[in-house]
């Protein structure tokens, strides 16, 4: 589903109009995936409140800046890479959240910092209304985006910011939703 468009940082889903206004009573959450397991349990978290709120998901997947930005070779080899491996990604978690939601997720490819490009999709789509987020368990896994998000970014946003311990079983999501 993520096209050409995604290497500008402009993806939208088919269909979607670029604009689009959000409509009153009508929820989308966004979730920032990666392929860690609090990312799994903050999409299903999201996935499951959308079916009960007849609400949708959107998936945003952000290609971090590479490394070796004087190698401008190599640096556009391992864009292609990231790029190739966020799609299969988006694929994958789309058809889940599919299974969950009953509706198919919009998904978004960005590159740049992740806590900057969550912000700049957010902006530019008032569809938005949740941000949901996956906090990995205590000595576990990176919380950065959940720290920048809840510190100096939170100024920033703009609408409701929920935090899903990354250690919730499914049927401990399903009770909370």
């Amino acid at each position: 589903m993520a096209d050409n468009a995604a290497r500008n940082g402009d993806e939208h889903a088919p269909g979607d109009a670029d604009g689009a206004q959000h409509v009153p009573g009508e929820v989308t959450f966004l979730v920032c995936v990666d392929d860690t397991p609090e990312c799994r349990v903050a999409m299903r978290f999201a996935g499951l409140r959308a079916r009960y709120s007849s609400g949708h998901v959107a998936l945003l997947y952000v290609i971090e800046p590479a490394e070796f930005e004087h190698w401008m070779a190599v640096a556009d080899l391992m864009r292609e890479e990231q790029r190739q491996t966020a799609e299969e990604l988006l694929q994958s978690l789309a058809a889940e959240v599919y299974d969950i939601s009953g509706k198919m997720p919009v998904l978004h490819v960005r590159e740049g910092r992740k806590g900057e490009q969550v912000l700049k999709l957010i902006a530019e789509d008032p569809s938005i209304s949740i941000m949901v987020l996956g906090a990995a368990p205590d000595g576990e896994g990176s919380n950065e985006l959940v720290r920048q998000l809840t510190s100096e970014l939170t100024k920033r946003l703009r609408i409701p910011l929920a935090i899903v311990p990354g250690n919730l079983s499914d049927e401990q999501l399903r009770l909370l939703t």
